[in-house]
């Protein structure tokens, strides 16, 4: 089920909220580094992401789901957010060249709907870039933040989502190494956190991300030529004795 918008602000406005969202946004940049001219959806609760993208896209829109529950944002100007169906997306077909999609894929209960109507809305070259839970890191074991909510994934259960669903994973990139404590101590070193955790257990992030293209061709069946010849004549079983059809009095 989805998490309750209240309580994923007030996560947010934590210092242990502060620190993931830092840490995460930098992951998210290394993988869009330059959206200008470009249109970028967040889906699910990603308005803590996409203020590095306004300014710069085209078009930042933020949708978040009924089940949800929507806040206004930006603060300090007209909204841009929209409350959806998660399986009904207020947009043309192929009108969207970058969606966002954190804390979305986890909590769903219409996981295919709502990939689909992902897969509706992106242009032919859009991307796709989901953002869960690692089912391996500390953070999926925590029900103290959003993180430890909903159905967390590895990297290859994600991939393999993705790909059942017509998408096709392109990057795979991981955040979050810190655990998810109140430790001031420790939130401050979060940096050095992500830099070890990279490089000596990488598996164990707190989140897995992964960019993905829309597959645009269908697989489709070779043809066999057959070699023409004498057409075979299959004899049907005959019964052992001929049946003769009676008249019955009165019928001609």
């Amino acid at each position: 089920m989805w998490h309750d918008v209240v309580d994923l602000r007030e996560f947010y406005e934590t210092r242990r909220g502060q620190v993931a969202r830092h840490m995460m946004r930098r992951a998210i940049r290394s993988v869009w580094p330059d959206v200008r001219g470009q249109s970028v959806l967040g889906l699910g609760f990603a308005t803590p992401y996409l203020r590095q993208f306004k300014g710069e896209a085209e078009r930042v829109l933020a949708f978040m789901p009924a089940s949800q529950g929507v806040l206004h944002w930006p603060p300090e100007g007209p909204g841009v957010v929209a409350l959806v169906e998660e399986t009904e997306l207020p947009l043309p077909d192929y009108s969207v060249d970058r969606v966002l999609l954190v804390h979305g894929l986890e909590n769903s209960e219409s996981l295919r709907a709502l990939l689909r109507e992902i897969w509706r809305v992106l242009t032919g070259d859009g991307r796709l870039l989901t953002v869960v839970p690692n089912r391996r890191g500390i953070w999926a074991r925590s029900d103290r933040t959003p993180l430890g909510w909903g159905h967390p994934y590895s990297a290859a259960q994600l991939s393999r989502v993705l790909r059942d669903n017509m998408f096709t994973p392109t990057r795979t990139e991981r955040a979050l190494y810190v655990p998810p404590t109140r430790s001031h101590t420790l939130l401050r070193s979060a940096p050095a956190f992500e830099r070890m955790g990279s490089r000596l257990f990488p598996t164990f992030s707190g989140v897995v991300m992964i960019e993905s293209g829309k597959q645009l061709y269908a697989g489709s069946a070779k043809r066999v030529r057959r070699r023409l010849g004498r057409p075979v004549v299959v004899q049907l079983p005959q019964a052992a004795g001929r049946v003769r059809r009676e008249k019955t009095p009165g019928l001609t």
